[in-house]
């Protein structure tokens, strides 16, 4: 479960202070599916981002699983990112002249996973026709990965549009 209270994220932008979030509270249940909407520039990227573990918000609170993060050191944050939240980065973030299944076993390998379980897992997101298709789709490695969590930087669905 995540629990942010009275999120506020401030930039410092030259002698001004940018004002990001003010005061944003929203409780998510456990595999709970959410959407966040909103016009560009509203602050769904730096909400993504706080909620991710990837920025530090300013004031408030985010509670993991019942535990502040306040006191959170950068291993804290490590362990969170790499063991139970997933990215699918608008820009994709994958090497192009790896397969999709390269790709996956690559995360895989940077989350400590085994080559037999690496293997395994990786091929789980599809037959070798599938990995043609949907690059950015089956790239979906929150669920690859079991994580319990999906950032997602985009409106689309972390699935592909198209029945395979």
């Amino acid at each position: 479960m995540l629990k942010l209270t009275d999120i506020v994220k401030d930039y410092a932008v030259g002698d001004e202070c940018v004002h990001a979030l003010k005061g944003i509270s929203i409780e998510f249940r456990k595999s709970e599916f959410v959407a966040i909407l909103g016009p560009s520039g509203c602050g769904k990227t730096t909400l993504l981002n706080i909620i991710g573990g990837l920025d530090k918000y300013t004031s408030g609170d985010l509670s993991i699983n019942g535990r502040s993060t306040k006191m959170f050191k950068d291993a804290d944050w490590d362990s969170y990112r790499n063991h139970s939240v997933g990215f699918v980065f608008q820009s994709y973030n994958l090497i192009p002249h790896q397969t999709v299944l390269a790709n996956v076993e690559l995360a895989l390998t940077l989350s400590g996973v085994g080559k037999a379980e690496r293997r395994k897992r990786a091929r789980r997101t599809g037959s070798r026709r599938r990995e043609q298709f949907c690059k950015r789709e089956l790239i979906g490695l929150a669920f690859v990965l079991r994580k319990k969590r999906l950032v997602q930087e985009t409106g689309r669905s972390p699935f592909c549009p198209k029945a395979l």
